[in-house]
C-alpha cells in the first residue's frame, strides 16, 4: 500500500496521462489503496487543475481530458528523453515556428533531467543526423538553453563573441530576449562594458556562462525585443527591393520559399510574382531561388540579377568539368 500521498498522486497522475480509461478498481489495485482513497485522490488532482472525467457504472472509470489550461505533465524516462532529443534537434537551427518559448521548454527540461537521462540524450543526438536542417547556421543547443535560462532568471550572462570582421571579444551582458528571424537566433541584451543595448548573433557566441548575478530588467529603447532587433538590422544592413516572377502557381512557390523572402502573388493560374525587401546577401537569395523546381526571372535589383547569372555560370562550369 502506498502511504506517501504526494508520491501516490504522482503515480496516479502518470497512469491517467496514458490515453485510456482506467476502471476505479484497477487504479486501486495499481496503487494498493481502496477505491475510496482513489476517489479522494481524484478530487485532489481536480483541485490542482487536472481535468479528470469520471464515468458511471458498476466499475466507474476515470480519464484525463483536455481542459482550459495546460497542467504540469509527468513524464517517464523514455518520454523525457524523446522530448529532449526532439527539442535539441530543432533548437540547433532558427527553424521558423521554433520560437523562444520552445527554447525555454528545452532549458526547463534539461535543468531537471537526471544525469543518466542527460547522458542518453547527448549520446542519442551525437549518434544521429537529420537529413534536412534550417537555412541558418547551426547552434549548440546548450548555448541556447544557457541563454534562455539567464533571460528567464534575469541573470547576467558572460560569453565570448566573434564579430562579423572576425574580431574576438568578451562580453558581460544583461540578457533581455532571444529572437528568431526564421534563419538565425539573436540575443538582445544590455552590454555592461559598453553601457548600451546590443544585438548578438547567437551562432557567433561561444563559452556562454551564467554568472549567477541578478539584475533588474531595463526598459528597451524600442517597444519590444523583436522591434529593437529589426531597427538594429536596418541600421547595419543594406536592404534590396526584389521582384521575381515564377513560371509556377503561387502556392507551389510559397511552399518552397522561406517566408522571410515574402509571399508570392498570383499573376494567373500558372505564374506568380514575388516582391519584397531583403537584408540578406544577394548571393544567398540567388541560392535560395535556384533551389526552386521551376523557372524564374529576376526583374530587380541588378545586384541579384548579377548574382543569379554568376551562380548559373559557376554551376554550368562545374557540370562541364564533371562531364
Amino acid at each position: 500500500m502506498t502511504t506517501d500521498t504526494p508520491a501516490r498522486l504522482l503515480t496516479l497522475l502518470s497512469l491517467l496521462q496514458t490515453p485510456r480509461e482506467w476502471p476505479g478498481g484497477e487504479l486501486a489495485g495499481r496503487l494498493g489503496v481502496s477505491r475510496r482513497t482513489v476517489r479522494r485522490d481524484i478530487d485532489r488532482l481536480r483541485e490542482l487543475g487536472y481535468p479528470v472525467q469520471a464515468t458511471k457504472g458498476a466499475d466507474g472509470g476515470y480519464r484525463l481530458v483536455a481542459g482550459k489550461a495546460m497542467p504540469p505533465l509527468v513524464l517517464d524516462d523514455e518520454e523525457a528523453v524523446a522530448i529532449a532529443v526532439g527539442l535539441r534537434a530543432g533548437a540547433g537551427h532558427a527553424v521558423e515556428g521554433l520560437d523562444e518559448a520552445s527554447v525555454r521548454a528545452l532549458a526547463k527540461l534539461e535543468q531537471v533531467l537526471p544525469g543518466r537521462l542527460r547522458h542518453r540524450v547527448t549520446t542519442m543526438q551525437a549518434a544521429t543526423m537529420p537529413l534536412t536542417s534550417g537555412d541558418g547556421p547551426s547552434i549548440a543547443p546548450e548555448t541556447l538553453t544557457v541563454m534562455a535560462s539567464t533571460v528567464a532568471g534575469h541573470e547576467r550572462l558572460r560569453f565570448a563573441y566573434r564579430a562579423a570582421d572576425g574580431t574576438e571579444s568578451r562580453r558581460l551582458t544583461e540578457p533581455c530576449r532571444l529572437v528568431s528571424t526564421g534563419r538565425r537566433w539573436y540575443l538582445v541584451a544590455y552590454d555592461i562594458d559598453r553601457d548600451d543595448w546590443r544585438t548578438f548573433r547567437v551562432d557567433r557566441v561561444s563559452e556562454p556562462f551564467a554568472t549567477g548575478a541578478r539584475f533588474a530588467p531595463r526598459e528597451l529603447p524600442a517597444g519590444s525585443a523583436a522591434e529593437y532587433l529589426r531597427q538594429s538590422m536596418q541600421r547595419h544592413q543594406e536592404f534590396y527591393d526584389i521582384e521575381v516572377t515564377f513560371a509556377a502557381p503561387a502556392g507551389f512557390v510559397a511552399a518552397r520559399l522561406p517566408k522571410w523572402l515574402g509571399t508570392p502573388e498570383p499573376l494567373d493560374d500558372g505564374s506568380c510574382r514575388l516582391r519584397g525587401s531583403v537584408g540578406d546577401a544577394v548571393q544567398w537569395v540567388a541560392f535560395r531561388l535556384a533551389m526552386l523546381e521551376c523557372d524564374f526571372t529576376v526583374r530587380e535589383p541588378e545586384q541579384l540579377v548579377v548574382a543569379v547569372r554568376e551562380l548559373g555560370a559557376r554551376l554550368t562550369r562545374a557540370a562541364a568539368a564533371g562531364a
